[in-house]
């Protein structure tokens, strides 16, 4: 298990306070436990739908219908083509 050096605070109404320490003691864990799990499920959570994607299964069977069958790009074909035919730096 890491060490745990590092601080956070927070300031927080009676209220609020209340609020944590009876959910902590109903989840058997002490107050700072229970809001920095609390805390950093939320975290994960908000970083994983960031970095995925949902779409319909209608739009990701027609995009995979795209990378497997790509309409021909003549333009780019050529320029791919021009570009490889430069020297790409230029002996001194």
């Amino acid at each position: 298990m890491a060490v745990k050096s590092d601080r956070l605070e927070a300031r927080i109404s009676p209220e609020q306070r209340a609020t944590l320490e009876w959910a902590a003691s109903l989840a058997g864990s002490s107050v700072s436990a229970f809001v920095v799990d609390a805390a950093v499920e939320r975290a994960e959570e908000l970083m994983a739908a960031q970095m995925s994607t949902t779409v319909s299964a209608d739009y990701f069977d027609r995009l995979i219908g795209a990378l497997e069958h790509p309409d021909r790009a003549p333009a780019l074909a050529n320029a791919a083509r021009r570009a490889g035919r430069r020297p790409r730096i230029a002996d001194r």
